[in-house]
């Protein structure tokens, strides 16, 4: 099964659509069962463990959120058959965000949305019929589908004048077609800071843009998540090993704290 379509039947199941319960994750949601367990961050790949990322943490940063918005954390969005909102991301997000919001280094913050309703973004034949297919037989009137991409209040809060806030406009990265590489640049950025969801898509494509682009990157792995719990162990060790250091959201802070 690709993950677009089970994309599709997430979001048809929080629709309601026919059909959909069909997948395990749907058939949690609806019958009020809590996912399983996500996979425990892996030990540092061995390069990794080269590093001092003590003092890394201490050069320019930025702090950057992805896709943690209302579709995934709220009952009513269009992906809430994932459930998100019990798989604490949102805390770890928030103690990661508050540390670098007090750390000086921490030039950049953005929070990035990604919406599932994107008929009216730039469109390849691929696209078109991708984005089609995700949400099929969702009733959302452009009201309720703006609501869907806003981001989650809890993070809201933590949004400061001067922080960016844009959706991504290419599949997985936000690298293309958005403020952020400028963003970086003027500000001279080396390390970005990644939280959000999925894993396995946007978190995996920024990180490998990050490093194409020559900056930095580091995945907080609890204020990340997959779309189902299962995925999790093999995209911690996809990112880990070739891409990023995969750390926790206490070892970041512990890290911050640390003289480099």
């Amino acid at each position: 099964m690709t993950k677009d379509t089970s994309r599709r039947q997430l979001l048809a199941a929080a629709a309601g659509v026919a059909g959909a319960a069909a997948f395990g994750s749907s058939a949690q949601a609806q019958g009020g069962q809590k996912p399983a367990i996500s996979a425990p961050i892996p030990e540092l790949a061995p390069q990794w463990k080269k590093l001092n990322l003590a003092e890394i943490l201490k050069r320019p940063a930025a702090f950057v959120s992805i896709s943690q918005n209302n579709s995934l954390y709220r009952p009513w969005g269009a992906q809430a058959a994932e459930r998100q909102w019990e798989r604490g991301t949102l805390p770890a997000t928030i103690k990661v965000a508050e540390a670098a919001r007090k750390a000086p280094n921490f030039k950049s913050f953005s929070w990035i949305g990604y919406s599932v309703f994107r008929e009216n973004y730039p469109q390849s034949i691929f696209d078109k019929v991708q984005y089609e297919t995700w949400v099929d037989g969702i009733a959302f009137d452009e009201a309720k589908k703006q609501a869907d991409n806003e981001l989650v209040d809890e993070l809201k809060a933590l949004v400061h004048p001067g922080d960016l806030q844009f959706n991504e406009l290419a599949l997985q990265t936000a690298f293309v077609g958005t403020q952020l590489p400028l963003e970086l640049a003027r500000k001279r950025i080396e390390v970005i800071v990644l939280t959000g969801i999925h894993l396995d898509w946007c978190i995996e494509g920024n990180a490998r843009a990050a490093r194409d682009n020559g900056y930095l990157p580091i995945v907080i792995g609890d204020a990340t998540a997959t779309q189902k719990p299962e995925q999790q162990a093999a995209a911690y060790e996809r990112i880990n090993n070739f891409f990023a250091p995969v750390i926790s959201s206490d070892d970041f802070v512990r890290l911050l704290s640390q003289p480099a």
